[in-house]
């Protein structure tokens, strides 16, 4: 589990890279989005990995890797939205945000540890296609809830969703350098 923890971290530096690089650029622009906006962003890079994964023709130069990663930083960016609120005008400054998103990665990454314990890293003996799937099936419970105003019976909410989302895409992207 060692190499595992290495291995999160370095993907994690990368997400973490271009996080801060587009905070940069654009500030806390995404500050402004309702959940249900990233959850849509975060599907649309779900599906457009399912595609690639499916078909033999690419008509962008861009592969699963970039969409992996920017489904991490959604999924982290949607942790802060529910942690802080949404608001009208973007409030963060790049310290801050960096605070918030590596205080969310860091819990995401205890889940991860423990889950990985009690299952015996089985995610290495999976596809990348079925963690792709996987991350469609939470994103499809995500929308459920938000449908729910939120609301569940038994079931979890939508914050270990987008961690779920956050750790099968580090798996993901372990596997395809690899």
């Amino acid at each position: 589990m060692q190499d595992t923890s290495k291995q999160y971290d370095g993907v994690i530096s990368t997400c973490r890279s271009l996080f801060i690089n587009k905070m940069k650029d654009y500030g806390s622009a995404w500050r402004i989005l309702r959940l249900p906006s990233l959850t849509d962003q975060i599907f649309i890079k779900a599906q457009r990995i399912r595609g690639l994964q499916q078909n033999n023709e690419r008509k962008v130069d861009e592969g699963e890797v970039s969409e992996f990663i920017g489904i991490i930083n959604y999924c982290t960016m949607a942790l802060i939205q529910l942690e802080k609120g949404v608001v009208e005008q973007p409030d963060l400054d790049l310290d801050e945000a960096i605070e918030l998103y590596d205080h969310n990665i860091a819990i995401t990454k205890q889940l991860m540890m423990n889950k990985n314990h009690d299952y015996g890293e089985a995610w290495r003996d999976m596809r990348v296609s079925s963690l792709t799937d996987l991350i469609l099936q939470k994103l499809l419970r995500v929308k459920q809830i938000e449908d729910n105003a939120g609301k569940t019976l038994v079931s979890e909410g939508i914050d270990a969703n987008y961690q779920d989302m956050i750790n099968y895409s580090v798996f993901a992207l372990i596997h395809l350098d690899n």
